[in-house]
């Protein structure tokens, strides 16, 4: 296994009424040439959880943090085409049970957003104030 010492969330940059699932984003990262999607887990809008690469390949999520990270990617991030935190509870119940469980197998684990590590809004809001009770 690789070693990881971090989760980064991200969002799908998709208005918060579409519904987006873990292959259409592989669809869009392979047209941008990429061997597959990026991010190894997704988030649906009902908060089912769907596999993207495995935990032990590396991601493609951000480019100066792959190695050593486990990128999660929740559907939405916009309203009305502008950032916002669109996420819904179900989402939300399944990323904490997720950090959880990733921490449980992995150990510790820092929890970051996109926006961390590159001027982008993504996720829409700041993880680490969201999240604090998780840091």
């Amino acid at each position: 296994m690789r070693p990881i010492d971090k989760i980064i969330l991200h969002c799908s940059a998709t208005n918060d009424d579409l519904e987006i699932d873990a292959a259409m984003i592989d669809n869009w990262h392979r047209k941008r040439g990429w061997s597959r999607i990026g991010y190894h887990f997704v988030i649906k809008r009902d908060g089912t959880l769907e596999y993207g690469r495995p935990v032990g390949d590396i991601g493609a999520h951000v480019a100066t943090e792959n190695s050593g990270s486990i990128g999660i990617c929740y559907i939405g991030g916009l309203r009305n085409d502008k950032p916002c935190d669109t996420m819904t509870s179900e989402q939300e119940m399944t990323f904490i049970r997720l950090v959880h469980a990733l921490r449980f197998t992995l150990g510790k684990l820092s929890l970051h957003g996109h926006n961390e590590f590159a001027n982008k809004a993504c996720p829409s809001f700041d993880v680490r104030k969201k999240y604090a009770f998780l840091i």
